[in-house]
């Protein structure tokens, strides 16, 4: 195996640095990266001068490692997917942009319905062909893509024998933006602004990956204080999707006590964060060299005695889950994913951790804060309902925890200055952040006068919607609500 280029998180290094080998080779050495316990954390397409390639980037928690590499993109590529499962969106979606063969794998479905290359011609999304299972009693249900309430679109299409689902397929694409493009033409503040818009629930993890990378392509570096006010902002947004989802789940299982009083907590923890910088997603809060609000002791007091009134409501508003038998017997034992399942196919944050995995970029590849402030990983046993649940409720008390210890080592942070250097020319850089619903990942590429020619965003539910539909295998079709919601991914994270 020919050796590869390793970078840290949220550093970077020369492009022409990264090993080009052709396709045989390339798949080979990503099939032992992976069996040596690496994670593929983006796979994408990249128009170099006159050549067009694909990189990989595979993380390694061990070392704290991520490993670059590349091979020539021509018109056929042998599929990595039949031996590395985590591959097979990726691929997807390199076909489907690109128009890129995959030999060998299963089913190259579009990803968010784009024209093909070359062609202007619409595509109308969801329009295309489906699994489908035949035999006597076998029925087909489709639901979506438009939903009830406020959930976003997307299309689930359940193969059911009886009451039983064999198989549910997921089609989502419908909130295609087309951000990754627009980072390419846009300047750095506008590229703020649409990092902040990429999934808005996920305002914190995604904007801090986006500065991560500038920083690295610009040479600047955030203070402490900085980095305890991003930390803090990125556990605030941790503990207001969890709350929203404990209270979700609970709502779907009929218990309405945890339901209503979560909804109420979640806009206490969401004020709280605009306490930080006037926006309760984050808005504006985080900056490329450090944050865009000065923040102080005396926000910082306001932000611990708010945590100490949330604290103790949380406390009574789930212990009544823990307390009630009939609601966890209806967690436990619904829509599990197995230990091999999720490593097979890449599950990451907090249904992976429920399945088994010990995974969490904050301890792994830390970043800011958490390079000295470290996050207790909790692991759950079976996969299921319960333990996607109970991952929540374990790590918001950490979330607390380290938000306490962030604020009390705070004395001011101020504004950072926006960007006047120039990038370095001729470089790749990588970040990783540990989102709510797990790693985010951000990869930039400058071209010869130091601006971003290439861009990629890895959203944790792009690894994780699979997921989904295996936790559906052999339950009940009732199941799918309560299980969705355990999971509660991103559409238009995954859309882009």
């Amino acid at each position: 195996m020919k050796k590869h280029l390793k970078i840290k998180n949220s550093t970077c290094a020369d492009i022409a640095a990264v090993p080009v080998v052709d396709n045989r080779q390339f798949k080979k050495d990503v099939a032992i990266l992976v069996a040596e316990n690496s994670r593929l954390s983006a796979l994408f397409v990249l128009q170099r001068a006159d050549q067009r390639l694909i990189y990989a980037v595979l993380s390694k928690d061990e070392d704290a490692s991520l490993t670059l590499l590349a091979t020539p993109c021509q018109k056929e590529f042998e599929s990595l997917t039949p031996h590395i499962p985590q591959a097979h969106l990726f691929e997807r979606e390199i076909h489907e942009a690109h128009g890129v063969d995959m030999i060998g794998h299963p089913w190259l479905k579009p990803v968010r319905f784009l024209p093909k290359p070359g062609s202007k011609d619409e595509v109308l999304p969801g329009v295309t062909s489906y699994f489908e299972v035949t035999g006597e009693e076998i029925h087909e249900v489709a639901v979506g893509p438009v939903h009830a309430g406020i959930i976003e679109p997307g299309h689930f299409r359940f193969q059911c024998h009886g009451e039983k689902v064999l198989h549910l397929e997921i089609e989502l694409g419908y909130q295609h933006r087309g951000i990754e493009k627009a980072m390419l033409r846009s300047q750095p503040q506008q590229n703020l602004r649409l990092a902040e818009v990429i999934a808005g629930d996920s305002t914190i993890a995604h904007t801090t990956a986006h500065a991560m990378l500038l920083e690295a392509l610009y040479g600047l570096k955030p203070d402490r204080n900085a980095n305890l006010v991003r930390g803090i902002a990125l556990e605030l947004e941790r503990m207001a999707n969890h709350t929203g989802d404990l209270g979700a789940i609970a709502g779907d299982v009929g218990f309405l006590p945890t339901a209503a009083y979560c909804g109420r907590i979640r806009g206490d923890i969401l004020n709280t964060t605009a306490v930080l910088c006037g926006n309760r997603f984050g808005r504006g809060l985080i900056r490329p060299g450090g944050v865009g609000h000065v923040v102080d002791k005396a926000i910082a007091d306001t932000v611990l005695e708010r945590l100490r009134l949330i604290e103790a409501d949380l406390i009574s508003a789930i212990s009544l889950i823990w307390n009630t038998p009939s609601v966890v017997a209806r967690l436990e034992e619904t829509g599990k994913v197995s230990l091999d399942d999720a490593v097979a196919v890449g599950l990451v944050g907090p249904a992976a951790r429920a399945s088994g995995m010990s995974l969490d970029i904050r301890c792994s590849h830390p970043f800011g804060a958490y390079q000295t402030h470290k996050p207790e990983i909790s692991v759950g046993r079976n996969g299921d309902v319960f333990w996607r649940t109970r991952m929540r409720w374990l790590e918001l008390k950490d979330s607390i925890r380290l938000i306490r210890a962030m604020l009390t080592e705070l004395t001011a942070a101020t504004v950072a200055e926006p960007v006047r250097s120039h990038a370095v020319a001729d470089s790749i850089a990588v970040a990783l952040t540990e989102g709510w619903r797990g790693e985010v990942c951000h990869v930039a590429v400058t071209d010869n006068a130091g601006k971003i020619a290439g861009y990629k965003i890895v959203d944790p539910s792009f690894h994780n919607w699979f997921g989904l539909a295996l936790a559906l295998r052999d339950q009940e079709i009732s199941d799918f609500p309560l299980c969705n919601k355990s999971f509660n991914l991103s559409y238009c994270g995954h859309d882009l």
